[in-house]
């Protein structure tokens, strides 16, 4: 994975030991949940890395076909679907 000049790894995880597929997307990839796939470990969390550069980014998980949000997340806005979004920022 090519590291942009200015960014950090950041490390997104998912518990869901029953998925066949988790993947991430959010500002950060306009929402492209191809180009994030997680990779599962043996205790049923999906994890995915990407290199982002500091901001403020939303995103959700695509688990199996559905639209999920992070329960680790603290902060969530309201997007136009009528659900909610989570934040990360990046420092």
């Amino acid at each position: 994975m090519a590291r942009l000049m200015g960014s950090k790894t950041v490390e997104f995880k998912f518990y869901a030991p029953k998925a066949k597929k988790v993947a991430l997307a959010g500002t950060f990839n306009s929402w492209e949940a191809k180009r994030l796939g997680g990779k599962r470990d043996s205790a049923g969390n999906w994890l995915v890395k990407t290199n982002l550069k500091p901001g403020r980014y939303e995103y959700k998980f695509l688990v199996d076909g559905n639209w999920m949000n992070d329960p680790r997340c603290t902060t969530c806005v309201s997007n136009a679907f009528g659900t909610q979004n989570c934040v990360v920022e990046v420092k």
